[in-house]
């Protein structure tokens, strides 16, 4: 496959750290939202919040990012001399992106869509559910987990570890 000029790879690599950008900035952002909860007294604010952190994940920020992350490193790998597997950082990296994608669809995804539907039928009530409690907790665990994993994602891209050394590979540029 042709690869691209290195010009072009410099501006895959702004779009790359973008949408990198987007979608650990609005991690972050969600899990700040959630501290918004603890002074709540009117449901519909408590309403409010959670169709914030919805629309934050699932419209603005937060989907867009990964999917730009994941179509972005794709091209790098496929229109780069990285590649997909010669580097065992990149496959890791690769396990790391698809995982918390998938992670984020089938668990933190419908944890928040079910805190903003619980919330919309039983307003301030919402904090004494037991469904709702529970949702909010494994979100806010396993969100913080998740935030924490892309944040290594971007250390293991910056530092590289478990490489091979280009006398093992070939020459690799950067």
């Amino acid at each position: 496959m042709k690869k691209l000029k290195p010009k072009h790879l410099r501006w895959l690599k702004v779009l790359h750290l973008i949408c990198v950008s987007c979608w650990i900035g609005g991690a972050v952002s969600l899990l700040l939202l959630y501290f918004l909860k603890s002074d709540i007294d009117n449901g519909a604010v408590l309403y409010g919040i959670n169709k914030s952190i919805h629309h934050v994940d699932m419209a603005v920020v937060v989907i867009p990012g990964a999917i730009g992350c994941l179509l972005t490193g794709l091209a790098y790998s496929a229109l780069s001399n990285w590649g997909f597997f010669r580097q065992r950082w990149i496959t890791i990296k690769w396990i790391i992106t698809v995982s918390a994608i998938f992670f984020g669809t089938f668990y933190l995804g419908p944890w928040e869509t079910a805190m903003m539907n619980i919330s919309s039928k039983l307003g301030l009530a919402s904090l004494v559910d037991q469904e709702y409690l529970y949702n909010q907790r494994m979100n806010l665990w396993f969100g913080t987990l998740q935030c924490l994993v892309l944040i290594l994602t971007v250390w293991i891209s910056v530092f590289k570890p478990w490489r091979t050394s280009t006398k093992q590979s070939g020459s690799i540029k950067r």
